[in-house]
C-alpha cells in the first residue's frame, strides 16, 4: 500500500507546520503590546446582511475597540444593499460607506470582490482584516487570530482564516459539510496548477487579514473568485513563506443552494484561467465562454420531454487594479447616508 503523507511536498509540509497557528494562540493583551503605533482595520463586505451584521459590528465594538484599542477602525461597505444592512451596521458602531461612492468615476462592477476593493479603499489601518458579514454566532477571536502573525512578525504580509464549517440539514449536522465548493472545484484546481497553495486548509474563506501596503499592490476580482486571485497573486507578489493560516475554530453561515455553488464554482474558474493565461500557461487567444447553462426542473418555460427548463447565466469576472495604480483618481472617503 501506497504511503500517501510521503507525497506530501517537503515545503508545503514545512510551511503548513511553520506558517500554521490557532486562534487560541494570539490573546488580546500579547497584540496590544506588538501593536506599538500600527493602525488596524476590519472591514465588513456587506449586501443584505441586517439579520447579521449588527451582532458582528457590536462584538467588535465593544471587545476590540471600547474594552481595549486594537482596533482603530471599523467598516462595513454597503454592497448595494435593499434591506437595512446600513442602517443596522450604523446604529451597532460602524462607519458605513457605499460601495458606489468609493469607486465613483471608475467602471461600475458587481460582486464581493468589487466591495472588498472599496472597503480596502476606505480603510486607512496598516493592518486591514476582512470579515464576512452573514457569520452567526460571532466572536472576537475571529478578528484577534487574523491580527497575531501580521502584528508579531514583520515577515508575515498576509493571513487567511480556516475553520470547520457545519452544513445543517433536515437529516442532521455534517460537521465539515459547508466546504463544498472548496473540496470538489478550488482545492483539486490549485493542488493541480499551484501546488505551493495545497496547504491551505480553506482557500475560500472570507476571513483573512493583510497589510495595507501589499493588498494595494494586487488586483481584486470583482465576484466570487476574489479570494482565489489573491491568494494566486500573494505567492507571486510575496512568496509562499509571507503568507500564513489561522484556525478560527467553527464557522456557521448561512448556505447557498447547488445551483448558486455551480455559479460560484464557475466564476473561480474563470479567475483561475485569468491566471493561467497572465502566465503564458494557457493560450491567450482562446476566451473561454463566461455563459453558464444551468436546468431548473419544472417551471413554467419547461422544455418537452425534460421537465426542466434552461437557465443561462453570465458568470464573468472583471478586475480592479492593484488600488496603488488608481488612488489618486478616487474621491476621498464618503460615509454612506442615513
Amino acid at each position: 500500500m501506497r504511503n500517501n503523507e510521503s507525497l506530501v511536498s517537503p515545503v508545503v509540509e514545512a510551511w503548513a507546520t511553520y506558517r500554521t497557528t490557532s486562534a487560541a494562540d494570539w490573546p488580546t493583551r500579547r497584540l496590544l503590546q506588538a501593536k506599538g503605533d500600527s493602525r488596524v482595520s476590519v472591514v465588513l463586505p456587506a449586501r443584505n446582511e441586517e439579520a447579521t451584521v449588527g451582532a458582528i459590528v457590536a462584538t467588535i465594538r465593544e471587545h476590540l475597540m471600547d474594552r481595549v484599542s486594537l482596533v482603530d477602525e471599523l467598516i462595513v461597505v454597503d454592497s448595494r444593499s435593499t434591506d437595512r444592512t446600513a442602517a443596522v451596521a450604523r446604529a451597532a458602531g460602524a462607519e458605513v460607506v457605499s460601495q458606489d461612492a468609493m469607486t465613483r468615476g471608475l467602471p461600475r462592477l458587481t460582486g464581493k470582490g468589487d466591495a472588498l476593493w472599496a472597503g480596502l479603499a476606505a480603510a486607512e489601518g496598516d493592518v486591514v482584516a476582512f470579515v464576512d458579514a452573514d457569520l452567526r454566532e460571532f466572536r472576537p477571536h475571529f478578528v484577534t487570530g487574523l491580527l497575531g502573525p501580521l502584528l508579531t512578525d514583520p515577515s508575515v504580509a498576509f493571513v487567511k482564516g480556516f475553520y470547520h464549517r457545519p452544513l445543517v440539514s433536515t437529516g442532521g449536522v455534517e460537521a465539515d459539510g459547508g466546504g463544498r465548493v472548496t473540496e470538489l472545484m478550488a482545492r483539486p484546481m490549485l493542488n493541480l496548477f499551484w501546488p505551493e497553495l495545497s496547504g491551505f486548509v480553506q482557500p475560500l474563506a472570507g476571513e483573512y487579514a493583510g497589510r495595507r501596503e501589499v493588498l494595494a499592490r494586487v488586483p481584486f476580482v470583482s465576484g466570487y473568485g476574489v479570494e482565489t486571485a489573491m491568494l494566486i497573486d500573494l505567492l507571486e507578489l510575496v512568496g509562499l513563506d509571507a503568507l500564513a493560516q489561522v484556525d478560527l475554530g467553527e464557522r456557521k453561515h448561512r448556505h447557498q443552494d447547488t445551483a448558486a455553488l455551480g455559479r460560484m464554482s464557475a466564476q473561480i474558474m474563470l479567475t483561475a484561467w485569468s491566471r493561467l493565461q497572465q502566465r503564458g500557461w494557457a493560450n491567450p487567444e482562446m476566451l473561454p465562454t463566461a455563459l453558464l447553462t444551468q436546468f431548473r426542473r419544472g417551471g413554467s418555460d419547461a422544455l418537452p420531454n425534460l421537465d426542466r427548463e434552461i437557465v443561462v447565466n453570465d458568470v464573468a469576472v472583471a478586475e480592479r487594479p492593484p488600488l496603488a495604480q488608481v488612488r489618486h483618481q478616487l474621491p476621498r472617503r464618503q460615509v454612506a447616508a442615513a
